[in-house]
């Protein structure tokens, strides 16, 4: 089968960077937009000139150009939106719908995978202010997709790897202690944890899967669906040492969180569905849904352990 050829938005970011890279190993002819709104981001020019170097073909568009996007949209099968939802960076969900506009009016597109990438919010319909913004905007840009009919794949990618497994998921840490650690509420709640690599690898695998198209695709590596007190000795293990442990309950939790600046609250309000509720895994994929590693096993995932020798 002829791979499809692939316009990867929100190349340069932390994602986005690594999806083109996948996009280029799997042998899919690449289009990374060039956005003029980085300015003299001299980083990420240099980024894209590696891209191209790389043999990923630049092409120019703005969400402030319409026509742009539809010319861009136009040069490829399959788009692949990167553009952050990270309050702490910036977040820009919602730009996405002048994407969707672009792509409905091209009519050629074959796929869409928006910007997602994390828990599923279709699942957080009970999530908590100010974080549940990050959910409801991605399902804004979900209806915004099945309204126009276009065919899509979700990639719920639960936890980045290096935002939590780094801090032995303490929020705000991404150096592992050697010496204490500070377990959210019995640290007993399970998590999943994705290398950011191959989180990539899996979504440009499904782009032209059959098997996910108008389906979620879910990254639930079974050897990292681990709590955070079994991550903890997973790196006990690999130093050799115990680590002196406390608690903080889930009440005081909350309460230090609403000392904290809204984008760091909105971060902190994920932390709390993830590792107080066990929000990632305290479900079974039902019809609506696939899982990565089982319909590519071929795909020697990054374990847990394997991802924290990287800090030894």
């Amino acid at each position: 089968m002829e791979k499809s050829r692939v316009l990867i938005v929100g190349g340069t970011g932390y994602l986005g960077k690594r999806l083109v890279r996948a996009c280029l190993t799997q042998g899919h002819e690449t289009y990374v937009l060039h956005r003029p709104e980085i300015g003299v981001d001299i980083e990420k020019a240099q980024r894209l000139l590696s891209f191209k170097e790389q043999g990923a073909r630049l092409v120019s568009g703005s969400f402030n150009d319409h026509r742009s996007l539809v010319e861009a949209v136009k040069l490829v099968d399959v788009v692949i939106c990167a553009i952050s939802g990270v309050h702490i960076r910036s977040h820009q969900i919602l730009l996405q719908l002048k994407l969707v506009d672009a792509i409905k009016e091209a009519g050629n597109v074959k796929r869409f995978l928006p910007s997602e990438f994390g828990t599923d919010p279709a699942r957080m319909e009970h999530a908590m202010e100010p974080g549940r913004v990050t959910f409801d905007d991605k399902m804004v840009v979900r209806k915004a997709i099945q309204d126009a009919r276009i065919p899509y794949t979700y990639v719920s990618a639960n936890c980045f790897a290096a935002y939590f497994l780094g801090g032995l998921c303490q929020p705000g840490k991404i150096f592992p202690s050697r010496d204490h650690v500070l377990l959210l509420g019995d640290g007993n709640q399970k998590a999943i944890y994705v290398d950011e690599d191959d989180i990539a690898v899996y979504t440009i695998k499904s782009i032209d899967d059959p098997r996910t198209l108008n389906k979620t695709l879910y990254l639930r590596p079974p050897e990292n669906v681990l709590s955070q007190r079994e991550v903890v000795q997973i790196w006990e293990k690999l130093i050799g040492e115990e680590l002196q442990k406390s608690s903080i309950s889930k009440e005081e939790f909350l309460a230090a969180m609403k000392e904290q600046d809204y984008a760091e609250q909105v971060g902190l309000t994920h932390y709390y569905h993830v590792c107080y509720e066990g929000c990632l895994a305290n479900f079974e994929i039902g019809a609506d849904g696939e899982e990565a590693s089982e319909l590519y096993p071929e795909v020697k995932y990054t374990t847990v352990q394997d991802y924290l020798r990287r800090y030894l």
